[in-house]
């Protein structure tokens, strides 16, 4: 009797601390909200899937000073009429033990222009606010670091480490795989 009560006891915990961390999970937009905020209502977007050989792998790891955990990486190209209006990346990245997934967009000369949370699975009070993410816009990619003026957050210091840590990515990719491209 006393190890059934033990037992009960422990799934009733288990289920408590299922349902409290399951709480937490909070997604705000789907893909497609978030393209037409990138972008707009009714404009073009096109896939770009991007396959970065070893010495651009290489460059664009040393440039945003994260590993590449892919050999693909596709941005969503804006359009109107032709006309590039930006780039915009989704990219999901682990917190603490929990992912935030962010979507990154970038204007047509690759400057940092919007940084949406798309879904966020860590308590609510380690979120960067979006007044945080807009001191980064226009920012250069070279600047983009705590070293260099970027203030971290008390409380959220590994969601804004992360936060980071994707922008840069995002930005070191346009910077490889497109512009060093087009010149």
């Amino acid at each position: 009797m006393k190890a059934i009560r033990q037992r009960g006891g422990f799934l009733l915990f288990l289920f408590l601390v299922t349902a409290v961390t399951q709480s937490f999970a909070t997604i705000f937009y789907s893909k497609n909200e978030a393209l037409e905020l990138a972008f707009g209502k009714d404009k073009q977007v096109e896939l770009l899937s991007l396959f970065p050989d070893e010495s651009q792998t290489a460059k664009i790891q040393e440039l945003a000073k994260v590993k590449l955990e892919s050999g693909l990486f596709t941005f969503y190209v804006g359009k109107e009429q032709d006309k590039i209006l930006g780039y915009a990346a989704i990219e999901t990245i682990t917190v603490r033990t929990k992912p935030e997934t962010l979507m990154i967009v970038l204007t047509p000369e690759g400057e940092l222009r919007n940084v949406y949370t798309l879904a966020f699975h860590e308590p609510p009070e380690y979120m960067p606010p979006e007044r945080w993410f807009e001191r980064l816009y226009k920012r250069p990619l070279t600047d983009m670091d705590f070293s260099k003026g970027v203030d971290g957050i008390s409380g959220a210091t590994l969601s804004t480490r992360a936060g980071l840590s994707s922008v840069r990515k995002v930005m070191a990719m346009y910077q490889v795989m497109i512009k060093d491209q087009k010149q």
